[in-house]
C-alpha cells in the first residue's frame, strides 16, 4: 500500500462581494468552483486544490499562519492586518469595475473638515482601524478612531464626524449625502502565498499555474480576436493605415494570391475598424471572444 500523503494546495478564497466575481475569473482560467448548501467546502475541479472561503478581511492572516497556502484578498486587508505574506501578482477585478478599490475619507456635505488636519479631535468610524491610524500619524493629527461593523455611511451624519471607507465609483457616499476629502490608499485584489509554502516547489508551482492562468483570463477580458482574409497586394497598405493590427499572423490561403490575417485588439476598437477592413478590401471578416491570452 502506497502510504505517501497526497499533495494538497489550500486556496483561501474571498467570501461576500468579492465571491461571484473571483469565481467568473476562476472560470475563465479554466478552474470551475461551485458552492452546495450542503457543504461548507466549495468543490473545485482540480483534485490537487482545496478551497476554503473565508472573509477578506482574514484571508492575508490565515495565509500568514500557514493554515492557507495562499488565498485572494485585497492588498488593503494585508496592510490592516501587517501579515508577513509573499505576494504572487495584482489582479485587477472586483465587483462592479476593473479599477482600484479605494479607502476614502468621507464628510457630510455640511461638514466644515476640509482635510486631514481639521480631524484634530473629532471621532472616525472606519473598518480599517490602523490604516486610518497610520494616515493621522503621518498627518500629526490626534483623533479618536472606532471600528466600524458597518453601516459606517449612515453614522457620518449623527455618531461620528468623519467616515474612512471604501468605494470604487463614489457613488454610494454620494447617494448618503457624503463628499470625499481625500484618499488613504488604492487596493487591488492580490494572489499572496505562506511564505513556507513558497519553499515548496510542488506548491510553488502550482501557484505559478494558476496565477498565469488567471492572469491570462483578466488579460483577455477587454480584448478579442480578428480573422480576416485580403488580396496579398493590399496587406501593406491595411498594415500602414490600421496600427491596431500590430503583430498579425498572414498564412497564404490556397486562393491564389490571397492571405489570411489573423489578431488580437482591444474591443472597443472593433467597430471602428471592422467598416476600415471592408473598405480595404478585407473579406470574411471574423470576430471571436477570448478565453486567455497568454503572454
Amino acid at each position: 500500500m502506497n502510504s505517501k500523503k497526497k499533495k494538497i494546495l489550500k486556496l483561501g478564497l474571498p467570501k461576500g462581494s468579492l465571491q461571484e466575481a473571483t469565481f467568473q475569473k476562476m472560470a475563465k482560467a479554466g478552474y470551475h468552483v461551485s458552492v452546495s448548501s450542503r457543504s461548507y467546502l466549495p468543490y473545485i475541479d482540480d483534485e490537487d486544490i482545496e478551497i476554503r472561503l473565508i472573509r477578506a478581511q482574514e484571508v492575508s492572516r490565515y495565509v500568514e499562519h500557514g493554515y492557507l497556502d495562499c488565498g485572494i484578498t485585497g492588498h488593503d486587508w494585508v496592510v490592516e492586518n501587517g501579515s508577513k505574506v509573499h505576494e504572487v501578482g495584482e489582479f485587477l477585478f472586483s465587483k462592479a469595475t476593473r479599477q482600484a478599490a479605494r479607502w476614502v475619507l468621507a464628510v457630510p456635505e455640511t461638514s466644515s473638515i476640509e482635510s486631514a488636519k481639521d480631524l484634530q479631535g473629532k471621532r472616525i468610524a472606519t473598518e480599517v482601524v490602523n490604516i486610518t491610524k497610520k494616515y493621522l500619524r503621518k498627518h500629526k493629527v490626534k483623533a479618536d478612531v472606532e471600528f466600524s461593523w458597518g453601516a459606517t455611511e449612515v453614522k457620518a451624519h449623527e455618531l461620528v464626524d468623519a467616515i474612512v471607507e471604501i468605494t470604487e465609483t463614489g457613488n454610494s457616499l454620494r447617494a448618503n449625502n457624503l463628499r470625499i476629502v481625500d484618499t488613504l490608499m488604492d487596493s487591488t485584489p492580490r494572489l499572496i502565498v505562506n511564505k513556507h509554502s513558497w519553499e515548496d516547489r510542488w506548491k510553488k508551482k502550482k501557484i505559478e499555474t494558476f496565477s498565469m492562468l488567471l492572469r491570462g483570463a483578466l488579460d483577455a477580458e477587454d480584448k478579442v480576436g480578428l480573422k480576416l482574409n485580403i488580396p496579398e497586394k493590399k496587406l501593406s497598405k491595411l498594415l500602414q493605415s490600421l496600427p491596431a493590427l500590430r503583430n498579425p499572423t498572414v498564412s497564404s490561403l490556397t486562393t491564389k494570391d490571397w492571405v489570411a490575417v489573423e489578431t488580437v485588439i482591444d474591443e472597443h476598437v472593433v467597430r471602428e475598424i471592422v467598416p476600415l477592413l471592408k473598405s480595404a478590401g478585407a473579406e470574411g471578416i471574423i470576430e471571436y471572444p477570448l478565453n486567455k491570452i497568454v503572454y
